[in-house]
């Protein structure tokens, strides 16, 4: 498999020609297209993505380690189907809805500034996360690890206290009524 390091790929269009197969280390994607491309068992390692279109890019056995996305289109991504081996990324200022982690270990990942409507973290481990100024509405939390997690400045979440794991998960005072709307209350 061809090994690239430290290179840089901007404005390319992988969606007209496929991004070849290899290990990508220490490499910058910079305002490039993936939209709906194969990454299948692409091997990224300590890479940049600024500004480039990953929505519905398939990513299944792709390994991604210690991976920046900033500025990025991520819309209906299936993260579930990476390679879970060494699986590491932090999201920053990204639109990601309606993405799935289903039964993903995302321990300490940080969400930044990150819009993540109708996105799916059924079951997945976000212990220590931190969800930083990012819009949560409509994303489903449901037997997920959300001890530490930090939600403090996120917004718009719902997560059932009763079908989740809470302890030492950090909310505001404002996000406390998504923690009861199960019940029905008013808050005033």
């Amino acid at each position: 498999m061809p090994y690239f390091d430290d290179q840089v790929f901007e404005k390319t269009d992988f969606t007209t020609e496929a991004l070849p197969k290899g290990h990508y280390e220490n490499c910058t994607f910079r305002l490039c297209n993936f939209a709906e491309g194969d990454l299948k068992q692409v091997n990224f390692t300590d890479c940049i993505f600024d500004e480039c279109n990953m929505s519905l890019a398939k990513l299944i056995e792709t390994q991604l380690n210690g991976i920046h996305f900033k500025n990025c289109k991520i819309l209906g991504t299936k993260f579930e189907y990476c390679n879970p081996f060494l699986f590491s990324v932090k999201f920053t200022s990204c639109m990601m809805n309606m993405s799935t982690f289903y039964q993903m270990k995302l321990k300490q990942t940080v969400f930044a500034d990150c819009q993540l409507r109708e996105t799916d973290f059924t079951e997945t481990d976000l212990q220590e996360a931190v969800f930083k100024n990012c819009d949560l509405e409509g994303a489903t939390f449901s037997y997920s690890k959300l001890q530490k997690t930090d939600f403090r400045t996120a917004f718009h979440y719902t997560i059932d206290p009763e079908n989740n794991q809470l302890k030492k998960t950090r909310f505001s005072k404002e996000g406390l009524a998504g923690l009861l709307s199960r019940y029905d209350i008013v808050i005033d």
